[in-house]
């Protein structure tokens, strides 16, 4: 889960300790997949829900700034 756990740890410098429950959400509700499963190919999709979800708990640019990290993940 090496891949989850560096998104929930990037999540925490934005969210703090809510990351981890955020993140769980994008993963299950738009991805579709487990946690232990997250992959790669799965960045770019959970990037853009990290920003549209993202952007209603913080600003835009911090938003964005959140969802471009995510997808630079590997």
């Amino acid at each position: 889960m090496a891949l989850y756990d560096d998104v929930v740890n990037l999540g925490k410098t934005y969210m703090g300790p809510a990351a981890k429950k955020f993140v769980d959400r994008q993963i299950s509700g738009h991805l579709d997949v487990e946690a232990s499963k997250l992959a790669a190919s799965h960045m770019a999709e959970l990037a853009k829900w990290c920003y549209t979800s993202g952007k209603m708990l913080m600003d835009d640019a911090k938003a964005q700034e959140f969802s471009n990290k995510v997808k630079a993940l590997k």
